[in-house]
């Protein structure tokens, strides 16, 4: 066996670790909010992004200017820049601020949960505008997903109170803005590369966000506590940066529908580390409810992401 037979086998492997290490990062954010959260009421949600924002735009910069370098594309066309624009702000900043809002009302697991359904809302919304048919095996799995959420929302009602309504209709607005950037990403992917398409979306992210700030600015940025600006940091490398190459990697290398199973169980990284960091627990009602959504996500998953 030559070296290139060694490292074509290695390829799953490596993809395998690359996926399931961003899982983990992705789903280490919404702990390290709740707990930035935790040092004052003062601290709001696009304040708290903005930082994060800002502590990542150079890194996406660094990325673009490296593929810039080392790869022959052809000039973004006017079309493309304005593509670039409307999913990186629907798929980047809009649900991400929805998301940091979210998290300010509900548990870091029930939000995972809610963020999780989006691979659903990307058939239902496909099914709606682009008159694809939903197939029964998507239909079940479907019903499946929505009847876990319903039960982990309920049980969540009534230990935690009503204020969950909110925050859980801001977070699955986050996941139906990512699911609206997924449907018109595909395109814009395949003729700028993953990686490129990302630090160009990421970049303009990070911009919208900024300006998001500086229209609404609080002087109160620069008095936060240290151990915040820590957070926001390791939010940005290791909970941002990090992740979203890593999952590039690995889908390339395991192909788009084993990625997104395998990320699928990003809750369950979420929900333990709510349970040692936050505190959070979750009643056996809502472990079946949080299984039933893993469950139709999983099947979705499979069938649309090939």
């Amino acid at each position: 066996m030559n070296t290139k037979t060694i490292k074509v086998a290695h390829q799953p492997f490596i993809g395998l670790l690359f996926v399931i290490t961003a899982a983990f990062t992705f789903s280490a954010k919404a702990i390290i909010i709740k707990v930035a959260y935790s040092y004052g009421a003062h601290i709001s949600p696009i304040m708290l992004m903005a930082l994060r924002m800002l502590m990542a735009l150079p890194f996406f910069l660094f990325a673009i200017m490296i593929v810039e370098r080392r790869q022959a594309h052809a000039p973004l066309t006017r079309k493309d820049i304005g593509h670039l624009f409307g999913l990186g702000i629907i798929g980047f900043y809009l649900a991400s601020y929805l998301d940091f809002v979210g998290l300010s009302y509900i548990s870091a697991s029930l939000e995972r949960l809610v963020l999780l359904l989006y691979p659903t809302l990307v058939v239902v919304l496909s099914a709606l505008f682009l008159r694809r048919r939903i197939t029964i095996e998507e239909a079940i799995a479907l019903t499946v997903s929505y009847v876990g959420i319903i039960i982990v929302f309920y049980e969540e009602v009534t230990i935690a109170g009503t204020h969950i309504l909110l925050g859980s209709a801001l977070v699955f607005g986050s996941a139906t803005a990512f699911a609206i950037y997924l449907i018109g990403s595909g395109e814009m992917v395949k003729r700028l590369g993953s990686t490129r398409f990302t630090a160009f979306g990421m970049t303009i992210a990070c911009i919208a966000t900024l300006v998001h700030f500086g229209a609404d600015f609080d002087a109160a940025v620069m008095e936060l506590p240290k151990e915040v600006y820590g957070l926001t940091l390791l939010m940005a490398v290791v909970s941002t940066v990090i992740p979203t190459f890593l999952m590039n990697a690995g889908i390339q290398r395991l192909g788009a529908s084993p990625a997104a199973i395998i990320s699928a169980t990003g809750p369950v990284m979420t929900i333990f580390l709510a349970y040692l960091v936050l505190d959070e627990q979750l009643t056996t009602i809502q472990f079946l409810g949080a299984a039933l959504v893993m469950a139709g996500v999983f099947v979705v998953s499979g069938k649309t992401r090939n």
